[in-house]
């Protein structure tokens, strides 16, 4: 019966980043469930991943602050970008903020590889259980049994599942007693109740917004759609929301009260595209024309673009969910090496924590952090 020193499940970011900085690579072995590496990997941020991000603190995150703010000291943006620079990745920053691969995924997957390219990866393999004998954890496959002194957790989130995703990550956490916080899609579009299905007709066209959610307030773009609303302003609104009133100002720095006494249509001098300017003052019940003509009644509707407050129904699931926010209690984890503080020897990595960035690279980056830190712990060990 062979034991290997170090077992991971999942081929991700944060599995291939752990694999990569192993010191027992011969003795290591990575289970992924699918025929290929690192899928999520090559579709991430247009098929160019965006890694990290320029400035990454601990509000970029749905999480408990005080608790990650250590990590993210350690692993900050410079250090993650200076190890990729070092290893020959090209890059480029779009937007002064966020940091791609300069000609596509499969530069930073290949890089990964390429690291940890001693390590035994065993492809279509679909752990079906995990039990600890002893001190050895026994991994029950669709093709075979493996035997390992530490078990390393990197099988990511439910998005996706196109991609092959599964909850194996939270089912293992809980044979092992931990808390889970209930997983759920994140940076992904809303869903809408009937009062707001005149949004659908709007599809295809993007207006800047300020949303205002779970006392956050965030600032983008947001994307009428077919199926309700989207945009990056929106993806990181549904990171914050879960039940409940957003509010959204469709007129951000825009005095409303100087339009009082214009001759101008309504729809012509408000600084939106006319389509969502019409469509508004149809649900408003008000006719497009002159602003001077306007009644108080009228004009106190209008206000409402400004702080208009609805109840999204729901996401559009999983599928288009770029991310799962949710997952094991990080306060059940030692975030120094990663190892689980209930049982010896197990590790969490990267979206299977209760851990979820914005837009952005933040994913990526927590990804990535984690593992590293977990790969010095099991190199010390």
């Amino acid at each position: 019966m062979r034991v290997y020193n170090n077992l991971i499940i999942g081929a991700g970011a944060s599995g291939l980043m752990v694999a990569s900085n192993l010191k027992d690579k011969q003795n290591s072995i990575i289970l992924e469930q699918n025929p290929k590496v690192g899928a999520k990997i090559l579709v991430s941020g247009g098929g160019r991943c965006n890694f990290t991000n320029k400035i990454v603190t601990p509000n970029h995150y749905l999480a408990k602050k005080e608790s990650i703010k250590p990590l993210l000291n350690r692993y900050s943006s410079k250090k993650i970008l200076n190890y990729f620079k070092n290893r020959g990745l090209e890059y480029t920053i779009k937007d002064n903020t966020q940091y791609f691969c300069k000609n596509s995924s499969k530069d930073i997957l290949e890089l990964l590889l390429k690291d940890s390219k001693e390590v035994e990866i065993a492809l279509n393999s679909k752990v079906l259980s995990v039990k600890k004998e002893s001190t050895i954890f026994k991994v029950e496959t669709n093709n075979k049994i493996y035997f390992s002194k530490n078990l390393i957790v990197a099988s990511g989130g439910l998005s996706f599942p196109q991609l092959g995703t599964s909850s194996i990550g939270f089912d293992i956490a809980k044979s092992f007693n931990h808390t889970i916080t209930p997983p759920a899609p994140a940076l992904v579009g809303f869903t809408l109740q009937p009062s707001e299905a005149f949004f659908k007709s709007l599809s295809g066209v993007s207006v800047d917004v300020i949303v205002e959610v779970e006392k956050r307030e965030l600032k983008g773009s947001l994307l009428f759609a077919h199926r309700g609303i989207s945009g990056p302003i929106i993806l990181n609104t549904s990171l914050f929301w879960s039940r409940g009133l957003i509010t959204i100002n469709f007129l951000p720095e825009f005095n409303l009260e100087s339009i009082r006494d214009s001759k101008k249509n309504i729809s012509t001098i408000l600084p939106l595209p006319k389509r969502v300017s019409k469509a508004f003052l149809e649900k408003f019940n008000i006719e497009d024309k002159k602003c001077s003509l306007l009644t108080k009644d009228e004009f106190n509707k209008l206000k409402q673009l400004q702080e208009y407050k609805f109840a999204p129904a729901g996401t559009f699931g999983y599928s288009k969910a770029e991310v799962t926010k949710g997952g094991v209690d990080i306060t059940e984890i030692n975030l120094n090496s990663f190892e689980s503080k209930l049982e010896k020897n197990l590790y969490f990595l990267g979206e299977v924590l209760d851990v979820t960035g914005m837009l952005g690279g933040y994913n990526f980056h927590f990804a990535f952090a984690s593992a590293l830190s977990c790969a010095k712990n099991l190199n010390n060990n």
